[in-house]
């Protein structure tokens, strides 16, 4: 499965442009297309959902083009219904699209075929059937009664009229019905049924359907006025405004990280109810600042996110960037009337609970509400997102807990926001990594720890795992040649690191495992690709705030290829043979110079010719040789670079 490793973050700040808002983009398109005259639809979203879209309208006969290299787009109405009179859909997971063109096909007298991918035959659309066929339109299941795939065929369909639907399911069923029944010529009134869940969506839908002109009047959010005898008229232009879902992942991360982050693109003047998630944070104690067209998160004064327990009903998408800021909060969280999210790209409730739990939450789930009581420390996990681009992306915020989390699937962003992770890299600090690899006794693992020192970081000694490994093989009696059980010993080795010593299992083995025996053995284990990988993961754990120094063989290759500071640090064997001449001699053991000179360049070579890891400078590591150079010269060298900011290679 392809993935996305996000290091942990040390906080966030900055500034983010939205993309368009999907909710407006989608719904702009389709009314568009049913308007008299040529629309300019500025900034739309760039995504599958609205890709789909675009496709579909095409296939039905609406002439379209991109205005240049701006995500602007030009749509030649119909005036009225679909002028092809047969097509058949594939419109992917875009809700938005099935659900408001279903409706819009259903009113347009031809034979039509809507389907999707598995999940969205899954999905419910039951409700918005039964509204239709009210007023005479034949609509078929051709799959699993009450969901996509549909075949929608000529009818006749009653002018005007009362249609009821229920509310209480998804808002989009009164979307779709709403823009579509002015095509039918006649006063029609929509009742609904139960109570109207995510109101702010329905206020978008009135907005976009008054601006092409048709005014409908409401009762309340029970009963919907449509006039008779209107037709859509193109506005001329209209601006796609940010997507306020999407700008809740960032004022969430100023919240957390400390900020300020501001989003551009949504504010006051918005008219996507999303932007109430302003509102919740500064209810979680957050520091909002709002403008007609931005909106800026700071953390609160005590840097802690109160405990909540709030009603989310009218914010469902955003409200899953909730369930994650929870993680940070002071206590128990309850978030509710949230029933709408099983119905969405997948059942987000389950998905949200069984994810949160993933990265060390306690999670009660009930029919239509979570209940998050975060832990003490927030443990690295791989999210599985489900095909579900709000998954990705409220997971993402995890990273700022000062741990590694993986975003399965990442590409699935590309539904809304498929330059997501890049913008979030823009505004999150990840925490800093020192990588220092280098050749057997070139001084790095003395340099390692004393920048770490000096620093502040932590420090990993990545060859002392490979010896651990090596003296708990010993004591477990496996072979050296039992690759598999080797790796299992990797992968649960109980070690612990602290103040340059070593436990493993809670035994000091400090010295242990730098017994000559214990350096030949760990470095056939180092050799062995399923120790490695086993190995890789635990490695990049040790990575959080307020930074590392991690020193090896592969740092800056493998384990920490996006490590900012990056150093291979050498010296001539027989410079490195007389430091490790001098430590044997003050240690009172034998050695001779020709023979560990001989020995560290056969290691060199093994090391270098090795099909795993190889020993290698990367290109945007900086070369330390430090034949002629001690240990406090080189420290220095390290520690100018990191003060200064300094990356590139030399």
């Amino acid at each position: 499965m392809e993935y996305l490793d996000l290091p942990p973050m040390l906080g966030a700040s900055g500034q983010v442009r939205l993309p368009g808002s999907k909710s407006i983009s989608n719904r702009v398109l389709l009314l568009a297309a049913l308007a008299q005259g040529e629309t300019l639809v500025r900034d739309l979203l760039a995504s599958d959902d609205v890709d789909r879209m675009l496709e579909a309208l095409s296939a039905l006969g609406i002439a379209w083009s991109r205005d240049g290299e701006r995500d602007d787009y030009r749509v030649v109405g119909a005036g009225g219904a679909f002028p092809v009179k047969s097509a058949e859909l594939f419109l992917g997971n875009a809700g938005t699209a099935v659900r408001s063109l279903t409706a819009a096909l259903a009113l347009s007298g031809g034979d039509y075929r809507v389907s999707g991918v598995a999940r969205m035959h899954e999905r419910p659309i039951a409700d918005l059937v039964d509204g239709l066929r009210q007023i005479g339109a034949e609509v078929r299941y051709t799959g699993t009664d009450g969901c996509p795939p549909l075949r929608i065929l000529p009818a006749q369909i009653r002018s005007g009229g009362t249609v009821k639907v229920r509310g209480d399911v998804s808002s989009q069923f009164l979307t779709a019905l709403l823009m579509s029944l002015p095509l039918t010529g006649g006063e029609a009134t929509i009742e609904v049924v139960g109570e109207l869940i995510s109101k702010p969506y329905i206020a978008i839908t009135l907005d976009l359907m008054a601006r092409f002109g048709v005014q409908v009047r409401r009762e309340g959010w029970e009963r919907f006025h449509i006039p008779g005898g209107v037709s859509y008229r193109s506005p001329g232009t209209v601006f796609v405004e940010g997507d306020a879902s999407s700008a809740s992942y960032f004022l969430a991360a100023g919240a957390i990280g400390g900020g300020p982050v501001r989003v551009r693109g949504v504010g006051r003047d918005s008219i996507q109810g999303d932007v109430r998630f302003a509102e919740a944070l500064a209810h979680l104690g957050a520091r909002i600042e709002m403008g007609d067209n931005w909106i800026e998160a700071r953390a609160p004064e005590s840097g802690v996110l109160s405990a909540f327990d709030l009603d989310l009903n009218h914010i469902p998408d955003a409200a899953m960037t909730l369930a994650v800021a929870a993680l940070f909060a002071d206590g128990p969280c309850t978030l509710r009337n949230i029933a709408s999210w099983r119905v969405k790209e997948t059942d987000r409730l389950a998905a949200m609970a069984t994810e949160l739990r993933k990265v060390g939450a306690t999670v009660e789930e009930g029919r239509d509400y979570l209940v998050v009581m975060p832990p003490a420390t927030l443990r690295a996990a791989a999210i599985d997102t489900y095909d579900d681009h709000r998954i990705a992306m409220c997971f993402s915020l995890v990273s700022l807990g000062g741990c590694r989390v993986r975003i399965n699937d990442p590409k699935c962003v590309n539904k809304t926001f498929p330059t997501y992770f890049e913008r979030y890299g823009e505004i999150a600090r990840a925490v800093p990594v020192v990588a220092i690899d280098g050749p057997s006794a070139s001084g790095k693992g003395t340099v390692a720890a004393r920048v770490a020192t000096a620093l502040g970081y932590h420090c990993l000694d990545s060859g002392a795992l490979y010896r651990v490994v090596a003296v708990a093989a010993q004591r477990a009696a496996v072979d050296g040649a039992d690759e598999a059980a080797l790796a299992r010993i990797a992968a649960e080795l109980p070690v612990r690191f602290e103040d340059a010593r070593v436990w493993l299992d809670g035994v000091e083995v400090t010295d242990a495992i730098r017994e000559e025996h214990i350096s030949v053995r760990a470095s056939q284990v180092a050799a062995l690709p399923a120790v490695r990988a086993a190995l890789l993961e635990r490695q990049r754990d040790f990575c959080r705030p307020p930074g590392l120094v991690a020193e090896g063989r592969d740092m800056a290759s493998v384990v920490f290829p996006d490590a900012r500071y990056k150093v291979y640090l050498t010296a001539s064997a027989e410079a490195r043979a007389r430091r490790r001449y001098k430590q044997l001699i003050d240690k009172g053991l034998a050695a001779n110079m020709e023979s560990l000179v001989k020995d560290l360049q056969e290691r060199d070579a093994r090391d270098a010719a090795r099909t795993v890891a190889p020993l290698t400078r990367v290109a945007d590591a900086v070369l330390l040789d430090t034949t002629d150079m001690g240990v406090e010269e080189a420290v220095a060298f390290v520690l100018h670079r990191v003060h200064a900011g300094t990356d590139a290679p030399v």
